[in-house]
């Protein structure tokens, strides 16, 4: 089986290096911008948003594409039209969406003429083709953008000699991101490596249920008669603080504002990592061989196709919400210890008893409390869900089904665990969890 794990490396030659990175990072901060700049030339004229196919064919023979090597302008390409397209999502429920902002800071004289600008330094990314990894002295060459070479006969690579925690294992590298730290005014290594692992022993053969949300980010439920619910609150903090600092900056494009979405997708990250392995870690325990999740596809849109309108701060939240993302990476944590991740539908599992099965919208009475009028059952709505999904009720014979939970007790259902986010030690019980501001 062969997983892939991501090692934060110093620099140990930072005072040669430094130079040159800046270099590429200005680089890949100017063809984000010339890319930008095109996608909004075709926004304008055809309502369309330039994929990054689009953007490559267009812009390979432009001076700044030479900037970096070939596969890392590609990236910045890449990472634009992701952007563009996340823009797009957002633009159709919340008037506030801005596209994806250049990535300078202009400087004015009295007169309002321009003077000078700015390039933030961008993270540059080199996949294989462009590294050369000497991994007996712990250096990495990373191939230079053409327009870097200050003379034909100069070596076209930058080497780099770095250190990472004494028990990484550093090989079959294959992506390093160069990462400006704005805090320490350093560069810093990403290193992005394949390994081979044995194939652990399945944990056991039980299966528990994942209900993704909003006010509760997951929800789950085991077939041990336990259910854990994971509020979403530190995500919207975030959600509402990174915005508005944003908006105060004088440019959306310039150094703070770039820093400013750095730790807001750091913390994303690092929420999302956090959550998984807690999830994974509480399987593990509970013997779970495979978990089902509710695939969310095209829970933006209504049965017509068209967007939903959750209010002004559901869509903020709806379009915030990265369950694709969190879904790949619980399914890469759960591999590693030998549980299967499977999505199955959620239809209709936030409206249907877990206990008789008897279908109805008006049961789900208010936020978080689900009353079943046939079995007089009351229980937490979202872990409703999660059964459901563990149950995978959209499969499961309706005929065999009958009658087979009389006998359960329903406590568990509405009391569930409540675990709080907390940035220095994870997921706690929420008794153990001081909140604190971002």
């Amino acid at each position: 089986m062969h997983i892939h794990r991501t090692y934060r490396a110093k620099i140990l030659n930072h005072g040669q290096v430094a130079e040159l990175l800046d270099r590429h990072g200005w680089s890949a901060s100017k063809l984000w911008n010339v890319a930008n700049y095109y996608s909004r030339e075709v926004w304008e004229d055809t309502g369309e948003i330039a994929d990054d196919s689009d953007l490559k064919s267009e812009l390979k023979k432009h001076p700044k594409y030479k900037g970096l090597h070939s596969q890392s302008s590609q990236r910045v390409l890449e990472e634009l039209a992701e952007a563009f397209n996340s823009w797009y999502g957002k633009r159709k429920n919340d008037s506030r969406a801005n596209p994806p902002g250049y990535r300078k800071r202009n400087y004015y004289d009295n007169h309002g003429n321009r003077v000078h600008e700015e390039h933030p330094r961008s993270t540059v990314t080199w996949k294989q083709k462009g590294i050369r990894h000497d991994t007996g002295n712990n250096r990495v060459r990373l191939s230079k953008g053409a327009n870097h070479k200050d003379h034909p006969r100069d070596w076209d690579y930058i080497l780099i000699e770095y250190e990472t925690r004494p028990e990484a294992t550093v090989e079959n590298l294959q992506q390093v991101r160069a990462v400006y730290d704005n805090a320490t005014d350093r560069w810093e290594l990403h290193l992005v490596c394949k390994h081979e692992v044995e194939t652990p022993a399945v944990p056991g053969n039980e299966t528990a249920g994942i209900d993704l949300g909003i006010c509760n980010f997951a929800a789950v439920a085991y077939s041990t008669e336990q259910a854990d619910l994971y509020p979403g609150n530190r995500l919207k903090q975030d959600g509402y603080y990174f915005p508005k600092e944003i908006a105060k900056c004088d440019d959306s494009g310039g150094e703070e504002a770039t820093r400013l979405h750095a730790k807001w997708s750091e913390r994303r990250t690092h929420f999302f990592h956090s959550l998984a392995k807690h999830i994974v870690e509480r399987c593990a325990e509970n013997e779970v061989g495979r978990i089902n999740v509710g695939k969310l596809a095209g829970v933006r849109e209504d049965e017509d196709g068209e967007s939903k309108n959750w209010g002004r701060h559901g869509n903020l939240d709806l379009h915030g919400w990265a369950f694709d993302r969190f879904t790949s990476i619980l399914t890469y944590k759960a591999k590693v210890e030998g549980i299967e991740v499977v999505e199955v539908s959620e239809r209709d599992t936030s409206k249907t008893c877990c206990m008789c099965r008897r279908e109805d919208d008006s049961q789900r009475v208010e936020r978080g409390l689900y009353v079943c009028e046939a079995c007089e059952a009351a229980f937490n709505a979202d872990v409703n869900g999660a059964e459901n999904i563990r149950l995978d009720i959209n499969e499961s014979n309706s005929e065999s089904s009958a009658g087979l939970d009389e006998d359960r007790s329903t406590g568990w259902l509405a009391q569930p665990g409540v675990y709080l986010h907390d940035l220095s030690r994870g997921f706690q019980p929420r008794a153990e969890v001081v909140d604190c501001k971002p």
